[in-house]
C-alpha cells in the first residue's frame, strides 16, 4: 500500500508534462502558461515536505500520511473537473501539498512497520518502483490520451487513492511527540521555497531578478535557522545534519540528483539534434537507464546489509559518471550502441548509489526523527533536481546547442563524481551494515 502511494505520486508528476499540449488546446490557454500545471505541483511539494515530516512526528505518521492521501485523491478529482487553467493550477498546488505528505512520511511508516534488517531490501524495491513509475509515466499518459481526454489522467488517481485509504488501517500506529510548530518558522519555510522556485524559474531569462529572488530565499533560510536555533526538532533538521553520516548522505544525494536532472534534459536533445532521431525514438533510447536502475536497486538493497554503504555509493556514483561520458562523448553512431551502453552503465550506477544512500540516511536518524529524515531525503532529491534544471537553463541560454549539450553532460558527470567522492568520505567512520544494526 505504501509502495502504491509512491507510484501514485511519481506517476502523477511524470504524466502531467505529456498532457500540457492537450490541456492548452482544451482550456484555450497559452502554452507557456500551462507550464504552471507542472510547476505549481513541484512548488507545493517543496513547500510541504519538511513541515509534513514534522507534523508526522507530532501527530503520528499514519494519520498525517492518510490525510495527505485523502487530499491528493480529492484534489485529483478537482483537477479532472477543472474548467479553466487557474482552477487547474490551484488544484495542482493543493495536490502537491498532499504529495508532500506522502513523500515525507512513506519511509517513516515503512520504518515503523518493518524490522530493521528488512529496510535495505525494501528501500531497494522502493527505488525500483520509483524508477519503473518514472519510466512508464509518459507511456501511460500517451496511451490514455490516445483513447480519451486529459482529465482522465487525474481521474485514474481517484480509485487508487481510495484503495490506499481503505487499507490505511493496516499501517502501524505511531505515537506522536508533543511539541508545537513555530508559525513564524512555517512562514519562513514557505517563503523560502516560493522565492527560490520563482528565482530559479527566472534565472535564465531575467538573471538579475532571478538572482535577487534566490538571495531573498537565502535570507529566509537564515531567518528560519535563527527562529529554530533552540528547537529540539527543527523543520530543517539541523540536529540530524550535525550527524556526519546523515549530512554526507544529504550532500551526496543533492549532487547525484543534480547530475541526473542535467543528463535527463541534455541526453534527449543529444539524441534528436546530434543523432537525428525522432522524439519517439529518443524516448525509447532513454528507457535503458530506468530499466537498469529497476534491476540493480533491490540487489543493492541486499548488498547494503553486508557491505559498507560508503563503498557502494562511491562505486555507484563513479559508474554514473563513466556511463554519462560514454553515452554522450563517444563518436556519433546512427545505431547509438555506445549511447545505450552508457545509459545502462548510468542506470546501474544510479541504482547502486540511490538505495544504500537512502538506507543510511534513514537509519542514521533516531527512530523518533524518521519523519524529518524522510522529508529531508525528498527535499535533497527535489533540491538537486531543481539545481540541475537551473544549471541547464543557464547553459542553454549562454552556449550554442552543440556545445551546451557536451558541457551539460560533462557537468552532469562531474556532479556524479562529486557524489562518489563525498560518499567515500563516509567510509572512515562507517561500520559494515550487518542485518539488525543501524
Amino acid at each position: 500500500m505504501l509502495l502504491l502511494s509512491i507510484v501514485l505520486v511519481v506517476l502523477d508528476g511524470a504524466i502531467a508534462n505529456v498532457a500540457l499540449p492537450a490541456i492548452a488546446r482544451s482550456l484555450h490557454a497559452e502554452a507557456g502558461s500551462t507550464v504552471w500545471v507542472v510547476s505549481a505541483y513541484q512548488l507545493a511539494v517543496l513547500v510541504a515536505i519538511l513541515p509534513c515530516g514534522a507534523l508526522g512526528e507530532i501527530y503520528g505518521a499514519r494519520r498525517v500520511f492518510l490525510i495527505g492521501v485523502a487530499l491528493f485523491t480529492v484534489t485529483s478529482a478537482a483537477c479532472a473537473f477543472a474548467g479553466n487553467l487557474p482552477l487547474l493550477i490551484l488544484a495542482r498546488f493543493a495536490q502537491g501539498l498532499g504529495a508532500g505528505a506522502i513523500m515525507a512520511l512513506a519511509m517513516m511508516n515503512l520504518r515503523s512497520a518493518l524490522p530493521q534488517h528488512m529496510l535495505g531490501p525494501i528501500i531497494g524495491v522502493n527505488a525500483m518502483v520509483i524508477a519503473i513509475s518514472a519510466a512508464a509515466g509518459p507511456g501511460i499518459a500517451g496511451v490514455i490520451l490516445s483513447v480519451t481526454t486529459w482529465p482522465w489522467l487525474f481521474a485514474v488517481n481517484i480509485p487508487l487513492g481510495a484503495i490506499i485509504l481503505l487499507g490505511g488501517g493496516l499501517l502501524g500506529q505511531t505515537q506522536g511527540v508533543k511539541r508545537k510548530l513555530n508559525a513564524r518558522a512555517l512562514l519562513a519555510n514557505t517563503l523560502m521555497f516560493i522565492l527560490f522556485f520563482c528565482g530559479a524559474d527566472r534565472i535564465a531569462t531575467a538573471p538579475l531578478s532571478g538572482a535577487a529572488l534566490i538571495a531573498a530565499a537565502l535570507a529566509c533560510l537564515f531567518v528560519l535557522l535563527r527562529l529554530e536555533r533552540n528547537s529540539e526538532a527543527p523543520i530543517i533538521p539541523t540536529d540530524l545534519l550535525s550527524m556526519p553520516a546523515f549530512r554526507v548522505s544529504v550532500i551526496a544525494s543533492i549532487f547525484c540528483f543534480c547530475g541526473q536532472m542535467l543528463s535527463y534534459i541534455a541526453l534527449p536533445f543529444y539524441l534528436v539534434h546530434t543523432l537525428h532521431m525522432t522524439p519517439v525514438q529518443a524516448g525509447l533510447y532513454m528507457m535503458p537507464w530506468p530499466a537498469a536502475t529497476a534491476i540493480i536497486a533491490p540487489i543493492s538493497g541486499r548488498l547494503a546489509n553486508r557491505v559498507k554503504t560508503a563503498w557502494l555509493c562511491a562505486i555507484g556514483g563513479a559508474l554514473l559518471a563513466v556511463g554519462l561520458m560514454v553515452a554522450a562523448l563517444s563518436p556519433p553512431d546512427p545505431r547509438a550502441i555506445a549511447f545505450v551502453v552508457g545509459t545502462v552503465i548510468s542506470g546501474l550506477g544510479f541504482g547502486l548509489f540511490q538505495t544504500p544512500n537512502n538506507r543510511i540516511l534513514l537509519l542514521s536518524a533516531p527512530k523518533a526523527r524518521s519523519g524529518a529524515a524522510g522529508a529531508m531525503q525528498g527535499t535533497a532529491r527535489l533540491l538537486g533536481q531543481t539545481l540541475g534544471g537551473i544549471s541547464m537553463s543557464i547553459i542553454f541560454a549562454t552556449l550554442p546547442l552543440s556545445v551546451a549539450l557536451e558541457f551539460a553532460v560533462i557537468m552532469s558527470a562531474g556532479c556524479a563524481a562529486i557524489a562518489s567522492l563525498v560518499s567515500l568520505s563516509r567510509a572512515r567512520y562507517e561500520l559494515v551494515a550487518q542485518p539488525g544494526t543501524a
